[in-house]
């Protein structure tokens, strides 16, 4: 019989042969124009699973970071360890860096083998040096794929609401303006014309398109850092269009597009006319419970910025926990309810540490305040009982929990884990239902520190446009660290009780959710946008964010 495993030869040449070391790949990834949110599903999943990444930009450095804890927030199992960030814009002595440098650069990653991730902005084709650095990499023998990305040349367009193709016109041509000399009269006709490169330069390819025939009055809009919310966009004509990027000081690397096309920018303009477009957004709240209403505020066009006010932590007397645990597998109590997200992961950390899981509450009825917190109970695969029918809040649950039924309940107790500070509104509420409360400290919330002394100094001078309050204690904790916004900061606070807190410290509240949830915080505060832009726009004045009109005193209410 002929066995099929391999034979292990004892001839000299095999013993002297070694075998071939293996070349690591390098995919290609274009991370688009500069909005993560244009990554490509593929472009994400390399990066999580790269082990050497090449970056040609801080940008790029952030955007990987934030695809990582996205990552982690979203329970993608965990990597070995984090991939190794290499620099491919500028050599050692910070000059930048040439084509050849980076694609030897890249191959010398990919010989220590694993896979290498090269993030090239825009499409690694189209708007990159993609092709050079895969030519290195086809000397080298080592196996590459392309990760197309959105174009620049097509996304900064499409945000600045410009198309580069409609119904009568089709043709368009796209030309990067560098060091290479170009032949303007192929462009001289009425086709819609993309140029990618700095801004500077429109000064002299202006001056060429119209000495090759283009008419001086052609439209041209000039778009810098699109598809973010730092996008500026200065429209213009062929001959005019250098002296307005002058007088508005536009400067660095930018798209331009030279059509009639650029006549419905009036009309298409959606994204730099969002209610909240470039508003810098105060959100002091803890690290973790922000980043919801951090990227509900950026999908209106707001700029949130997170000063952290509250720290969380755990208990000083641990032990009234462990014992409410014990208590609640031992089956001592017939509800448990959450007051808060926090709450709910204090709780879980301690089911963690002590290897339970979701049968624990095997029996239990639970009780949510709100949404946000039903959503908290909701990853351990847990639907709550009781969630407030009406306002989302200790008052609203308390209105809804039925009163204790010696007949139907066959125990009497409720584990309330709450924060250190909590009212005792929820508590005495339960006893008039016949119920007896454990109210245990779950956690304490202690006072941030002060954030870096510049951040104090834009709040006090109006620097932000609007400081958005989920409770109370952030109110407090803010004024208390870095001082009392200025009067021409918007104030929008997430309820009643915060709001009132907010009027107690002398600040003005413009902007109040008509439930408590971070969603409809954000969304009420760009009502409060928009209803402002259409006054400026029925007044004939330019829109204008409230930080750069700072009125010396708040208006009075009305």
């Amino acid at each position: 019989m002929t066995s099929t495993r391999s034979v292990r030869t004892t001839s000299s040449t095999a013993r002297s042969a070694k075998p071939a070391r293996r070349l690591g790949r390098v995919s290609f990834v274009g991370t688009g124009p500069g909005d993560p949110g244009l990554l490509t599903v593929r472009a994400v999943e390399l990066i999580r699973a790269a082990d050497v990444i090449v970056v040609e930009s801080p940008d790029h450095r952030a955007l990987v970071n934030g695809v990582l804890a996205d990552a982690d927030a979203s329970g993608v199992p965990d990597r070995p360890e984090s991939p190794l960030v290499v620099d491919g814009g500028r050599t050692d002595t910070g000059a930048r860096m040439t084509h050849a440098a980076r694609g030897r650069l890249v191959v010398k990653q990919a010989k220590s083998a694993g896979l290498v991730v090269r993030l090239l902005t825009g499409d690694p084709w189209l708007d990159a040096s993609g092709p050079e650095e895969a030519l290195a990499c086809v000397k080298a023998g080592v196996a590459f794929e392309v990760v197309p990305g959105v174009s620049s040349a097509t996304a900064v367009a499409a945000y600045a609401g410009v198309p580069l193709t409609t119904r009568t016109q089709g043709e368009v041509a796209i030309v990067h303006v560098g060091q290479n000399k170009i032949d303007w009269s192929l462009y001289a006709t009425d086709q819609t014309l993309v140029l990618v490169g700095d801004v500077r330069s429109i000064d002299a390819v202006a001056a060429a398109l119209v000495a090759a025939g283009r008419c001086g009055d052609t439209p041209a809009a000039i778009t810098r850092v699109g598809t973010t919310t730092a996008q500026s966009t200065v429209v213009s004509t062929l001959d005019r269009i250098a002296t307005d990027v002058a007088a508005s000081e536009m400067a660095g690397s930018g798209v331009t597009v030279v059509g009639e096309v650029v006549g419905l920018r009036e009309q298409l303009d959606w994204f730099e006319t969002k209610p909240l477009f470039g508003w810098q957004v105060l959100v002091p709240r803890t690290k973790e419970q922000a980043g919801p209403l951090m990227a509900r505020l950026r999908t209106h066009g707001a700029v949130p910025e997170e000063v952290p006010t509250i720290s969380v932590e755990a208990p000083r007397n641990p032990q009234q926990m462990v014992k409410a645990i014990r208590g609640l597998v031992e089956g001592r109590y017939e509800w448990i309810g959450f007051t808060s997200v926090n709450a709910v992961r204090a709780v879980r950390e301690k089911f963690e540490e002590y290897g339970l899981d979701a049968r624990a509450f095997s029996g239990l009825k639970i009780a949510a305040v709100g949404e946000s917190t039903a959503q908290a109970i909701a990853t351990w695969g847990i639907k709550p009982d009781l969630v407030p029918s009406g306002e989302q809040s200790a008052a609203g649950l308390l209105a809804d929990w039925p009163p204790f039924d010696d007949l139907l309940d066959p125990i009497n107790r409720v584990f309330l884990p709450r924060a250190d500070i909590a009212t005792e509104t929820l508590v005495a509420g339960l006893q008039e239902l016949g119920w007896e409360v454990e109210d245990v400290t779950a956690y304490r919330t202690v006072r941030a520190a002060p954030p870096p002394a510049a951040t104090r100094e834009a709040i006090k001078a109006g620097s932000f446009d609007a400081v958005v309050f989920t409770s109370s204690s952030t109110v407090r904790n803010l004024v208390g660290i870095a001082g009392k916004p200025h009067p021409s900061t918007v104030i929008a606070c997430i309820g009643p009780a915060t709001a009132k807190t907010a009027e107690e410290h002398g600040l003005r509240v413009d902007v109040l959710a008509d439930s408590p949830s971070a969603a409809v915080l954000a969304d009420a505060l760009a009502d409060f946008g928009a209803q402002r832009r259409v006054g400026f726009l029925e007044a004939g004045d330019p829109v204008a964010r409230p930080s750069q009109l700072r009125p010396t005193a708040r208006r009075k209410a009305t």
